[in-house]
């Protein structure tokens, strides 16, 4: 062990799957864990394994695949308990038994019905036990942040003696605050006189938001293990989140001269693989892996990134595993970022054209939240190069009746064609799959277009409300999107399948005919 070197102990699987609604099967707690390895964290708390057979196996199976860093497996400070650990673990390149038992005067009291010095012989019990076992050993005094100094010092030099390498000092309800949990890892490296010993841990709760600013703390003021998990998961209001401490730590070096072993490079990988496995979304302007977490929507703050990215960005998006930062284009948005997202897309505008454009961007604006970039060449189309209709619609006739497949017709015209092109589809799942189909069938060139997302919503209320649809269309490894309305929610469709064909034809010309006039 250096003394700049903070290892890094991922609770995800045990701590972060303690979230209401997060519980893991075997199979996915593997994937999450394979995915830590190649994180590269030091140590990965695989689970309970006493807890139940499902956690038992999950234990077995992480230690038994997964290689280059320690599992660990919790147990309480019961002989059961760490037999079973050892049990699920002895598999493992590096098995490490995590025992833990209460310390503070309310647990002790409320919870653990014992006296101090009954609590102080089962820890001791208990480490001798595990350490029996294998020479990693953790030991955990759970609510140590409410725990008197006096007796925590005494414990920890008890267990240290006993056989614990790391001694974690967790913040169990998040009750306290940087400057004072920091000042209790100092008072037990300053008074436990067999601390060099063993590496102190701290496993900080979120309950009043200070998880991070806590394990923070604790780091500069002698601990060199973090307790963490992906996405800051976890009982109640969650842990310290991984990405925020190791960005935290490799960002601020200036002031914190330590380091860890993690492949930032991951990050995004693993906060999305836990997102989707668990079903909690992770929240937009969560710090490191939020959607925002990169993404400048205000003129000032674009232009300032457009010119130097290290004036509003502290850390770049590739340190963490992101390809690029994000400008948004909003009402909030400046002419800089504008033209520089314009460039991006192939368009190159003069002053004028672009002026005109800038002005029906904003109004666009007041309509919509954000802007995507098929609005911004439809914008540049209309403006600029006036987008013609290669195909509309003339006549759509749907039947239907409970016990018959649906039967859709559709007339398409076309600029080029003076004929209309009539298309016939039936026995789809539905209307609008049918009346999709035979707008398909009307325009054999366009037959292997996909539809790869579809939306509708009331634009109003009342039965007689407009229906707006959204689609989203990919041929030939291109993808735009499409809209349309009517009061009809199949010629609505229809229409918006139309709208994103237009499209597709008018970006198939245009690769045929670069350069273009005026772009």
């Amino acid at each position: 062990m250096t003394a700049d070197r903070v290892y890094i102990f991922d609770t995800t699987l045990r701590d972060g799957e303690q979230s209401p609604g997060a519980s893991m099967n075997v199979e996915e707690k593997l994937r999450i864990a394979q995915q830590l390895e190649r994180l590269n964290v030091d140590i990965i708390e695989a689970g309970f394994p006493i807890a139940s057979k499902g956690d038992f196996e999950a234990v077995r199976l992480v230690a038994e695949k997964v290689r280059g860093c320690s599992i660990a497996g919790l147990a309480r400070a019961k002989d059961a308990d760490i037999d079973r650990a050892w049990e699920a673990l002895k598999v493992a390149e590096d098995p490490r038994i995590h025992t833990f038992i209460a310390t503070s005067p309310i647990h002790m009291q409320h919870k653990l019905r014992m006296e101090p010095e009954q609590v102080v012989e089962a820890a001791v019990a208990a480490v001798k036990r595990a350490a029996g076992y294998t020479s990693n050993v953790e030991w955990s005094a759970e609510d140590a942040g409410r725990t008197e100094i006096d007796f925590l010092c005494r414990i920890v030099e008890a267990v240290i003696k006993a056989g614990a390498t790391t001694i974690n000092i967790p913040d169990t309800v998040g009750y306290t605050l940087p400057f004072e949990f920091g000042e209790r890892i100092s008072a037990l490296v300053e008074r436990v006189p067999n601390m060099h010993k063993a590496i102190i841990s701290v496993h900080c709760h979120n309950d009043l938001g200070l998880a991070v600013a806590n394990s923070l703390s604790a780091v500069t003021n002698g601990a060199r293990q973090v307790e963490c998990t992906i996405n800051g998961m976890g009982e109640r209001a969650g842990n310290a989140a991984l990405e925020e401490v190791v960005m935290a730590i490799q960002t601020r070096r200036d002031i914190m001269p330590f380091k860890t072993n993690v492949d930032a490079t991951e990050i995004t990988r693993a906060s999305k693989l836990v997102s989707t496995i668990t079903g909690f979304p992770v929240q937009p302007n969560k710090a490191i892996v939020g959607a925002n977490a990169f993404a400048h929507e205000s003129g000032i703050h674009q232009d300032g990134v457009l010119k130097k990215a290290t004036t509003y960005e502290i850390m770049t998006p590739e340190s963490v595993g992101l390809t690029t930062n994000r400008m948004v284009l909003g009402k909030h948005s400046g002419r800089h970022a504008f033209r520089d997202r314009l460039n991006q897309l192939g368009y190159r505008l003069d002053d004028d054209q672009l002026a005109r454009v800038f002005i029906r961007f904003k109004a666009l604006c007041d309509q919509k939240k954000e802007l995507f970039d098929e609005d911004l060449e439809a914008l540049v189309d209309d403006e600029v190069i006036r987008l013609r209709d290669y195909y509309h619609v003339k006549r759509l006739h749907v039947s239907y009746s409970p016990d018959k497949n649906p039967v859709a017709t559709v007339e398409v015209a076309s600029p080029d064609d003076e004929s209309l092109r009539q298309g016939t589809h039936w026995g789809a799942s539905g209307m609008v799959d049918s009346a999709l189909k035979a707008v398909k069938a009307a325009i054999p060139e366009m037959s292997d277009s996909k539809l790869v997302f579809y939306q509708v919503h009331s634009i109003t209320g009342g039965t007689d409300a407009q229906a707006e649809v959204t689609v989203r269309v990919e041929l030939e490894e291109k993808t735009v999107n499409g809209q349309g309305a009517d009061c009809d929610v199949v010629m609505a469709s229809v229409k918006a399948f139309i709208n994103a064909l237009n499209k597709l034809a008018y970006k198939r010309d245009k690769g045929r005919n670069k350069p273009r006039s005026g772009v």
